[in-house]
């Protein structure tokens, strides 16, 4: 299974500090030895200013209660630049901890700066220290003192650049501390700040698209409405361009984020087109399993592959809590897949694409026929499912012909906005 771990490919989009999450589940799992994993740890903390965690790494790891003179120096600098750096915004700082102070800005940042000058004599120098103070902050491992200034930073800087960096950092505190609704919120700013920057180089626009995608796997599956968001938006036409370009392996997500969301399944098509066309380039065994259902059609190979995807989500961070649901969904599939071919179907032989005993499959169709209101009858004597016909209603055909259409309007509207005027 370890070759099918995408910790190293996910941690070159990711801030060092949001590697860590993905390290410690790891060391819960045998996909590698502990002592790479905290060596690992190791080198990730010496380029940050987390040196007391990393000393207690060393001293577990090596078995002593020495460390190397280099991280005795090493938190001397980080603590002597701490008080250089607090005493430089002790004056903003001190203004931002009063409430009653902060409550007389106002939404407009030209009258903020004009008011912090001429009441507290708080100019750019010492919003900059603010700024120099946060990141510091956050690299210490203060993430929310971080986030809380980094935010206060954002409302006063006209620099458009550091305060885009400003956002990411927040995002990532935000992130670190699981404020799942306030990262979601972050991460819509960030999208709109990037979508809206359409002078940006192209490189440029197309790595900030790849670090939002990335960063965006911690917020979509923990926050609720998570599911949905991660589809629109890696569907969108510059994220999966984005996505197709340098990042294929996060189709895993994509694929299993359409496999447990009964609500979209009318993005599978648009799903397996992109996996056909990525193949080459990526796939691992829950891409396999889709090709196997629903290209070839091959559902003793789709049996092995939902094998195979159990140990896979096992073993992501992402995804190891979806593992129950996306087995439940992806049976499912492979149910529903099989009756549109066939009319009659032997219930040991469904037992075994289905990966249970004969018995556990029949209360599981049973329960399936009754919910989802399937037409179709159990011959319990015969051992048998017998499927009924079935056609779409007029009103599901009607549906579905208008949003293929509004579709196709979206995309010639844009392309007769974007044609050049004659």
């Amino acid at each position: 299974m370890a070759d099918h771990d995408l910790t190293q490919e996910l941690c070159k989009n990711l801030d060092r500090h949001l590697a860590f999450p993905l390290l410690e589940f790891l060391s819960n799992k045998e996909l590698y030895s502990e002592t790479d994993i905290q060596k690992a740890k190791i080198d990730l903390l010496q380029k940050t200013n987390m040196v007391d965690y990393a000393a207690e790494i060393y001293t577990a790891l090596y078995k002593t209660d020495d460390v190397p003179e280099e991280m005795n120096s090493r938190r001397k600098e980080v603590v002597a630049k701490l008080k250089t750096l607090q005493a430089q915004a002790e004056s903003i700082v001190s203004f931002l901890s009063s409430e009653d102070k902060v409550k007389q800005l106002k939404q407009d940042k030209a009258y903020n700066l004009a008011f912090l000058q001429e009441e507290f004599q708080i100019g750019p120098q010492q919003i900059d220290a603010l700024y120099n103070f946060a990141k510091f902050q956050f690299e210490c491992g203060n993430y929310s003192g971080a986030a809380e200034f980094l935010y206060h930073y954002r409302t006063l800087a006209t620099n458009s650049e550091r305060v885009l960096s400003a956002l990411w950092g927040k995002l990532a505190a935000e992130i670190l501390m699981q404020q799942w609704e306030t990262a979601l919120d972050d991460l819509t700013k960030l999208k709109e700040i990037i979508d809206a920057n359409t002078f940006a180089p192209i490189l440029q626009q197309l790595q900030q698209r790849v670090w939002l995608m990335h960063w965006a796997l911690f917020v979509f599956f923990e926050h609720e409405n998570g599911r949905n968001a991660i589809i629109d938006l890696f569907f969108q036409d510059r994220y999966l361009n984005a996505l197709q370009t340098t990042s294929q392996h996060l189709l895993r997500y994509l694929a299993a984020a359409v496999v447990v969301n009964k609500r979209r399944r009318n993005t599978m098509k648009d799903l397996i087109r992109v996996i056909e066309q990525e193949s080459y380039e990526y796939s691992d065994p829950i891409t396999q399993f889709l090709e196997c259902l629903f290209v070839r059609y091959d559902f003793e190979g789709a049996q092995v592959k939902l094998r195979e995807c159990e140990e896979v989500l096992e073993n992501d961070y992402f995804l190891a809590a979806l593992k129950d649901e996306f087995v439940e969904n992806a049976r499912l599939f492979i149910f529903e897949t099989y009756c549109r071919i066939h009319q009659c179907i032997d219930l040991r032989m469904l037992a075994g694409k289905l990966n249970m005993d004969a018995e556990a499959a029949e209360k599981w169709i049973v329960n399936l026929i009754r919910h989802a209101r399937l037409n179709a009858k159990i011959d319990s004597q015969a051992g048998t499912v017998v499927m009924g016909m079935q056609f779409p209603s007029a009103y599901e055909q009607v549906m579905e012909k208008a949003k293929g259409l509004s579709q196709r309007t979206f995309v010639l509207a844009n392309l007769v906005v974007g044609a050049p005027q004659t």
